[in-house]
């Protein structure tokens, strides 16, 4: 699984103290979506109510077996809320029940915020699928490839056949990693502790020092690229990646507990973290990633655009529905829908759609492939999946998923707090199955 890897209408008091701090502008939007999250009756949208019980049994269990000691599901179609429902508790230790405003560790359901940050930056001209990633980072533009060890276990290093491109990055083909395989190169990234730097200025330095894995395009591995990304998007911008976020993200769709800490006055609200202990069989509290505090309680020196960002659950739908809609949310608009069709397209080619690439049961494989920064079913029938064509999702290393079906127009977000589990991937693919069992009508 993976590792490592949205703030508009706050408070009076909460807005003061972050424009105090200088972590975003003074200035609140003019317009705020105020979308709707009553539920309508499902059979009004093509869902049966009974079936939807497959939905609520599915998660109801997990929570039921000690698997998860809480969640929230949202559910929609035609932008209605058809299902929201809340399962156990946010702490279990102290008993406290889940609330629809709990706030969740995002980690790598970041990648499709950092996207869109970029594709906003694709519409005003600042960089192009088929620049060199160089022209944005000069660090980079003598990056070696590793080749193999020699005899004596040494790397074999040779240039790349093309620089890496700025579609390569968005699509994990460029060649980077995060540094936890096994190969010499994925070494080298611990030796030079890529991972632990303070700052992304600090991470591209080291960066730049490491081998890309394979030929640039040759390849599909879970990397850095979105860190990456999150460092352009503020030399492009000229903004800190939570300020641009914030301005051009959050603040416009009313993700109003978006961002990348949590505040003393809603840490409340903030879910603790799990995993599962399998010599006890019991959740237990994590509060470290690779021995790095999860806490989340101050603005990070260095914010992950793979995966820093914590959310409620309607936050995260907000950013969903409007990806849905084809950019735009209630008036705000983020993106055009071409943008976003570009985004949600699969960029791979069918020479890394054989089975061998992916990360866990993500496998690339035909039918199921990678657009800029989310997965992309562009042929359910080949993936052997229930979906849309065109469903493009993405998940969280603490168990977050949601997904955007264009074709039968339905949006669901799943949170939950359960760190890297085996049991992670599969309940994201339940729920599929859960879900279109309950649609029963499409053609409403």
């Amino acid at each position: 699984m993976k590792t490592s890897f949205l703030t508009a209408s706050l408070s009076a008091i909460a807005a003061s103290a972050l424009v105090a701090a200088g972590t975003i502008p003074a200035q609140q939007p003019a317009h705020v979506p105020n979308i709707d999250m009553t539920p309508v009756k499902p059979e009004s949208v093509g869902f049966s109510t009974e079936r939807l019980q497959q939905l609520h049994a599915i998660i109801q269990g997990e929570v039921d077996q000690k698997q998860l000691a809480g969640a929230i599901t949202i559910l929609a179609r035609h932008g209605k809320i058809v299902d929201y429902h809340l399962y156990g508790n946010r702490d279990s230790a102290a008993g406290t029940a889940i609330t629809k405003d709990t706030i969740f560790r995002c980690y790598s359901m970041t990648k499709p915020v950092t996207g869109v940050a970029m594709m906003i930056l694709y519409e005003q001209g600042k960089w192009q699928p088929q620049d060199p990633i160089s022209k944005y980072i000069p660090e980079f533009a003598h990056l070696k490839v590793f080749n193999g060890a020699d005899a004596n276990g040494k790397m074999i290093l040779v240039d790349p056949e093309h620089p890496p491109l700025m579609r390569e990055l968005m699509t994990h083909t460029a060649g980077f990693t995060y540094g936890n395989g096994a190969t010499l190169a994925d070494k080298a990234y611990g030796e030079l502790k890529v991972n632990q730097t303070k700052s992304l200025q600090e991470m591209i330095n080291q960066i730049a020092l490491a081998p890309l894995i394979y030929q640039p395009g040759k390849g599909w591995v879970y990397s850095l690229s979105m860190d990456i990304q999150g460092y352009i998007v503020e030399k492009l911008s000229g903004q800190s990646l939570p300020e641009f976020m914030h301005d051009h993200i959050f603040a416009p769709l009313g993700m109003k507990d978006a961002g990348f800490y949590v505040p003393a006055d809603k840490r409340n609200r903030f879910s603790p973290n799990y995993f599962y202990d399998a010599k006890s069989g019991q959740l237990k509290e994590s509060t470290t990633e690779n021995g790095i505090p999860t806490d989340y309680a101050e603005q990070p020196t260095k914010p992950s655009g793979g995966g820093g960002l914590v959310a409620s659950a309607e936050d995260y739908y907000r950013f969903a529905q409007m990806l849905g809609n084809g950019g735009q949310l209630d008036g705000a608009r983020i993106l055009s829908p071409a943008t976003v069709k570009l985004m949600t397209s699969n960029h791979l080619p069918a020479s890394l759609l054989t089975g061998e690439w992916g990360i866990g049961q993500h496998v690339m494989r035909p039918g199921f492939g990678y657009g800029f920064d989310c997965a992309v079913v562009f042929d359910p029938g080949d993936a052997a999946l229930p979906d849309g064509k065109g469903t493009f999702f993405w998940d969280g290393a603490a168990g977050t998923w949601f997904w955007v079906d264009p074709t039968n127009d339905v949006v669901f977000v799943g949170m939950i707090q359960r760190m890297t589990s085996p049991y992670n991937h599969n309940l994201l693919y339940r729920t599929h199955a859960a879900v279109y069992s309950a649609l029963v009508d499409p053609s409403k």
